[in-house]
């Protein structure tokens, strides 16, 4: 189907505006300002901010303290369940209070605490410090739960693009080394591949927001040579065995340039066995649920992500 007329609408509006060829800029330069950029969406674009029982503004204990941000929905005196959220970027751009309002959404409507991640990004941290602070994160949040007043058999883990990658791995790697099995992986719109070189690359390559020359911008920032591709830590769909993971959400975007890759992972998840629903978002483009202030479909993603997880963490 085409664009949704709400996405089109959107799209014609910003393909108007000038564009910076950030891959054609020094890699500090480039980051700054795709930041500054970033930083400075309107505020009415993204989802519908809610008020929590409590937000606070915590650390990881580690040598390299990574920064939290805890949302608590309700006021109870029972142990909630848990969702562990890594926010998109390319690996370069995005923060806690660039997600805050996305975060308050699944907070609210999932029942859950969600544990936003500022784990360190590129080209000042190469791959894999990402990987290592989303790991490092889950881990602290598992040991210290209770904490939270968070429920320690009651785990999930999720994000989106970028965001979406780390879940994914991150899931791959708790499999060996987490106690408790997570309840489930929330990927959205996940970047998953080695290489940007898909159909869905290629078709949806100019004018549908996430273009493909800054896909390659972003692989060529967070990457420390050609052979970090091969390490499934970076690209997740080339792990070799993802038998044994906890369940999974996918969501795509029919105009996303990391549509197919994320088809690709969904697909193979499911030919490991893993209970996975793969959800295509038609006329949609990267990334619509951070944009739910004003799409439709970002809004009804939000609330299919509330209730996977509600879903999931009701089984005993």
């Amino acid at each position: 189907m085409p664009l949704t007329p709400q996405a089109q609408s959107f799209l014609n509006v910003v393909n108007q505006l000038p564009k910076t060829a950030f891959h054609r800029l020094p890699d500090m330069q480039a980051a700054a300002e795709i930041r500054r950029m970033h930083e400075e969406r309107p505020a009415y674009l993204a989802p519908e901010w809610v008020s929590m029982h409590s937000v606070q503004n915590l650390s990881t204990d580690h040598q390299n303290p990574i920064p939290l941000r805890v949302y608590t929905p309700i006021n109870t005196d029972s142990a909630l369940p848990v969702l562990v959220f890594y926010h998109g970027g390319g690996m370069v751009i995005g923060t806690l209070d660039s997600y805050d309002t996305l975060c308050r959404q699944i907070a609210k409507q999932s029942g859950c605490i969600v544990v936003s991640v500022d784990y360190r990004l590129a080209p000042e941290h190469k791959f894999p410090a990402a990987v290592e602070d989303a790991f490092n994160a889950l881990l602290w949040v598992s040991k210290h739960a209770k904490e939270l007043q968070a429920d320690p058999q009651k785990i999930a883990i999720g994000g989106d693009s970028a965001g979406g990658n780390l879940a994914a791995v991150v899931a791959i790697l708790a499999k060996k080394q987490l106690t408790t099995p997570l309840k489930c992986q929330i990927l959205i719109y996940p970047a998953t591949a080695p290489h940007a070189d898909s159909k869905s690359h290629m078709e949806c390559a100019n004018n549908y927001f996430l273009e493909r020359e800054t896909v390659l911008w972003f692989h060529k920032t967070y990457i420390r040579s050609d052979k970090d591709r091969e390490d499934f830590r970076y690209a997740p769909l080339i792990a070799e065995d993802l038998t044994g993971l906890p369940p999974a959400l996918v969501i795509v975007a029919q105009y996303d340039t990391l549509r197919d890759e994320g088809v690709a992972y969904a697909k193979r998840l499911q030919q490991s066995y893993v209970k996975t629903t793969l959800s295509e978002y038609k006329g949609m483009f990267h990334p619509f649920v951070s944009l739910a202030g004003i799409l439709d479909e970002g809004k009804a993603a939000i609330t299919e992500v509330a209730n996977t997880i509600r879903e999931y963490m009701s089984m005993e």
